[in-house]
């Protein structure tokens, strides 16, 4: 890797939030991921590890979600002491420090929500589905739960992700309906299509199914 810059992205919303540490890991053009997804993930590793040292995350646990389309979440309230994947989940939320939540993507959008009053986050996997089901609004439903979050004070980005005319459902729009409905003020859209830029990012209607994925990552310090 030492031979090429990491392909790491960065949002000005998120980076004007003290505390939070965020990245969005796009696409590497020298590794070859016209495979399936477990494949294509393998391949990625070795950058996508690079990328998490690059941010100060290397240390921290690494926590996924199996993502199945879904609206489930899973809350995490203790610092973990080992990496994990949990099952049957789209989104992860958290108000502990030193713990990296990460999404994986190509074509769907991954929600950053950050709330620097209560100090949690959340991160979620949200494509046609997912939408449909509005994780989005589950997850700002659950942080008030569970942390105390008010909308008002959310900061919440959205990723590159596939947009019309090169997809039927305008995903993105509807997650931002979903939360300006539940009152949160401070939205951002990355406003990229993936489908649109094949030597950035990775897109499965584009490609057919048989490309790599894109890594959201948002850690509390």
């Amino acid at each position: 890797m030492s031979e090429h810059a990491l392909p790491l992205e960065q949002f000005a919303a998120l980076g004007a939030v003290a505390g939070c540490v965020h990245g969005f890991v796009t696409r590497v053009p020298e590794i070859a991921v016209k495979e399936d997804k477990t494949e294509a993930l393998r391949r990625l590793d070795i950058v996508h590890r690079a990328a998490r040292a690059e941010l100060g995350l290397a240390s921290f646990p690494f926590m996924t979600a199996e993502q199945v389309h879904g609206r489930q979440l899973e809350v995490i309230d203790r610092k973990p002491t080992r990496d994990d994947c949990f099952p049957d989940c789209d989104g992860l939320l958290t108000n502990q420090p030193g713990v990296c939540l990460g999404i994986y993507v190509a074509d769907c959008c991954a929600v950053y929500l950050v709330d620097p009053v209560e100090r949690c986050i959340a991160l979620l996997h949200s494509g046609k589905m997912g939408t449909a089901l509005d994780i989005t609004g589950n997850a700002i439903e659950l942080m008030g739960a569970r942390f105390g979050s008010r909308p008002e004070n959310l900061t919440m980005q959205l990723s590159p992700c596939i947009r019309p005319p090169h997809y039927e459902i305008d995903f993105a729009a509807a997650i931002v309906a979903s939360g300006r409905a539940r009152g949160v003020k401070n939205i951002y859209d990355a406003g990229v299509c993936t489908a649109c830029d094949l030597g950035h990012y990775y897109s499965y209607r584009a490609e057919q199914g048989k490309t790599g994925r894109m890594l959201a990552l948002l850690a509390l310090t």
